[in-house]
């Protein structure tokens, strides 16, 4: 089964103990999502689908990329839709790749970092549907330059202490925290 993969890995997250308690509820609800669809990586399931995002440092790592995506217009990490995909940790790498423009993005391990489901919002072309987020982390080569992609409106580095105050949602403020949190400890 095409899923099990992905089961497996989110299997090893729970296990792993590194979900954030907000997590919780978004971790149960793509278990039984991947469970009850097997197109759950298809764009075709309207109701919603598996994406893939990455949460991508600099070399350093005191900043990561946020992207402000042209039709949410909001910013938020680099990610996309597995379009029948059913690795998501490929899925998250080609989109941090396209959207960023790091032709050379390093995996800091195959893991899980982070998981979401979030609401997207009715277009012309598609009802409001659910996104079930799975994320990895990654980080760029050094002196890495970023190009906005035609799914941005912009792109940028975000240092870590300016995170606070960047217009972003609550997953992406945990993103950050794990990330301070594996780079303290």
């Amino acid at each position: 089964m095409h899923r099990r993969a992905l089961l497996d890995l989110l299997s090893r997250y729970e296990a792993q103990r590194q979900m954030s308690p907000g997590e919780r509820g978004s971790f149960d609800r793509i278990v039984a999502f991947v469970r009850a669809h097997p197109d759950c990586f298809e764009r075709s399931l309207l109701k919603g689908h598996i994406t893939g995002s990455a949460w991508v440092m600099s070399h350093d790592e005191e900043r990561c990329v946020l992207t402000h995506h042209k039709k949410l217009g909001i910013w938020v990490q680099p990610g996309g839709h597995a379009d029948g995909e059913s690795d998501v940790w490929q899925v998250a790498f080609r989109e941090a790749t396209e959207e960023s423009g790091i032709p050379d993005l390093e995996s800091v391990g195959l893991d899980i970092f982070d998981v979401d489901v979030h609401r997207i919002p009715a277009n012309s072309k598609v009802p409001e549907h659910d996104h079930y987020d799975v994320r990895f982390l990654f980080r760029s080569p050094p002196e890495a330059k970023l190009i906005v992609s035609e799914e941005s409106h912009d792109l940028r580095w975000v240092d870590q202490t300016a995170l606070a105050d960047f217009p972003v949602d609550d997953s992406v403020r945990r993103m950050a925290k794990k990330w301070q949190q594996r780079a303290e400890g």
